[in-house]
């Protein structure tokens, strides 16, 4: 029987090659959308690591004209795409191949649709019907490499990008935005640092824990969610703890595919809180959402015990129940040395006030399994500081 470290080809939701050893199929993959010379996006600490210049090796030796934009912040803000597009222009590219984390897939898949458009990049957010006033015969084909295994944005058809002005973080989207190849090849994330395998890991965690409990029926989602969870608990410890096992690897880069696949369905207040302080402390996202999360799961107890008891009975925990689930975090949490306040972040009461109702508007809210006002947030905040878990 196969393994979850075993090659593979899906073509859901868009054309991904999995599996070590598929980096080398990059000049193979951008040739398949037309690409000859493409603009490589990714961010200033991959472009000083081995892994980036011999994926730049293989290209170049496979006739690809590769040049490299690297000048992507932790937390993408809109400078970083205008820039982006400037060098696109500039280099006459013909395609973006996104190369990093979540933060350079996004910046990628945002240059790559803004590179043919002729509106500011904030006339598409996410609402209404925004998406519309996108020219789609201006975008440009993106293969997407993610070398983390936790935001999912190589399958994500949006990007969520810092704007300065109103110090909060845009959602982006477009359906297109989905870029036209994805190789995930696991042997990228082996040089991860342990804290950044586990932050990313509980990232993945948080996409799928989060759309599982979103308002709305999507079973799909829900499934995939449910398998998600499941690949987290099998091999985010073993991930973090030996990093060269490639069955873990691959095990958490599946489980960040399907996150992000799942996360169609909505997101809720844990995604909420983390948009606001992550614009404005800087802090990691996916640090952010494993510090919230069992605040915001106990906050929505009342609409996702039933959920918890069947994710526990998917999980095999002795535990079937809501408590079981909390408990099994809890320990996650801790075996990861992940920090259970905001209070490790910098967050102060002080910062309450202007948080909660920033977290009220964002997209991520609205499907909540309860509706939050800016009351609830505060407490959420609060408990969340003080590390009371009520």
């Amino acid at each position: 029987m196969m393994g979850i470290d075993s090659p593979a080809n899906w073509n859901y939701p868009t054309s991904i090659h999995f599996g070590a050893g598929r980096i080398e199929e990059l000049a193979q993959a951008a040739a398949a959308l037309g690409m000859r010379r493409p603009l490589l996006v990714t961010d200033p600490g991959i472009a000083r690591l081995p892994i980036l210049s011999t994926a730049l090796e293989a290209g170049k030796s496979q006739g690809m004209a590769l040049k490299v934009f690297s000048d992507v912040d932790a937390n993408p803000v809109g400078k970083n795409v205008d820039d982006g597009v400037t060098a696109f222009r500039a280099g006459q590219h013909d395609g973006v191949i996104g190369f990093g984390g979540g933060s350079a897939l996004d910046a990628a898949k945002a240059i790559a649709m803004m590179s043919g458009q002729d509106r500011p990049l904030w006339d598409f957010e996410d609402i209404a019907d925004n998406w519309n006033r996108v020219n789609v015969a201006g975008m440009a084909p993106v293969v997407a490499v993610p070398t983390t295994s936790g935001t999912g944005s190589e399958v994500g058809r949006a990007s969520v990008i810092t704007q300065k002005a109103s110090n909060s973080k845009k959602i982006i989207f477009h359906p297109a935005m989905l870029p036209g190849r994805v190789i995930c090849d696991p042997t990228l994330t082996i040089g991860l640092p342990a804290h950044i395998t586990a932050a990313v890991g509980i990232d993945a965690l948080s996409h799928s824990l989060e759309a599982y409990c979103a308002k709305g029926n999507h079973p799909m989602a829900d499934g995939i969610a449910l398998e998600g969870m499941r690949l987290v608990h099998a091999h985010l410890r073993t991930a973090v703890n030996t990093p060269q096992n490639i069955v873990a690897r691959s095990g958490m880069m599946a489980a960040s595919l399907m996150g992000a696949t799942t996360f169609q369905k909505g997101l809720g207040a844990m995604h909420s809180m983390s948009h606001v302080i992550g614009a404005r402390l800087g802090a990691h996202h996916g640090l952010i959402n494993a510090i919230v999360m069992p605040y915001v799961m106990v906050a929505n107890r009342d609409a996702i015990a039933g959920r918890m008891t069947t994710l526990a009975r998917h999980l095999r925990l002795t535990d079937e129940s809501f408590d079981g689930v909390l408990a099994w975090i809890l320990k996650l949490r801790e075996d990861l040395n992940i920090a259970h306040t905001l209070a490790s972040l910098g967050m102060t009461h002080d910062h309450i006030a202007t948080f909660a109702p920033a977290a009220v508007a964002d997209s991520s809210t609205a499907t909540n399994p309860i509706a939050f006002d800016s009351d609830d947030f505060s407490l959420l905040f609060e408990n969340a500081i003080d590390g009371v878990l009520t």
